[in-house]
């Protein structure tokens, strides 16, 4: 049995930037802290620590998709951050529609007692993680 493949996901934010990690065995996630980010712009020592700490094979950027599937206007924004962690990491990239996931962690956070104040308490790292939960369902890894 081979290894597992494992996954870190970003949901892209302006203020803050979602986390979860991941890993293909059991096909399952856990939410990481956010990163703070400065008009979308992350502390790149940061996410290096990150990267070392839990050595990803792929890193997964959600998309943030109109409902017809056209680009929005953060789509270049979280584009951009991804081949930014490219090129700082060599890791391979991959962006992933993530409409609904917003909608469906706010409605799993509310689940949990959330208060529904979002800019104080963000979501962004639910979102992360069920992007990565559904991207790691969609893959064939070898066994």
């Amino acid at each position: 049995m081979s290894k597992p493949i494992t996954a870190l996901a970003f949901d892209f934010g302006t203020c803050s930037i979602g986390l979860a990690f991941g890993q293909s065995l059991t096909a399952s996630a856990r939410e990481l802290p956010p990163l703070p980010a400065r008009d979308g712009k992350p502390d790149w020592e940061s996410v290096q620590r990150l990267i070392a700490e839990w050595q990803p094979h792929y890193l997964l950027v959600g998309l943030p998709l109109n409902m017809d599937g056209s680009e929005s206007v953060l789509s270049a924004r979280a584009r951009k951050f991804g081949q930014r962690l490219h090129g700082r990491t060599g890791l391979p990239v991959a962006f992933i529609d993530e409409r609904l996931s917003t909608r469906t962690a706010k409605e799993e956070a509310h689940g949990r007692g959330h208060r529904g104040n979002y800019a104080r308490d963000p979501v962004d790292s639910i979102a992360a993680r069920i992007i990565l939960e559904d991207w790691l369902r969609a893959q064939q890894f070898p066994n």
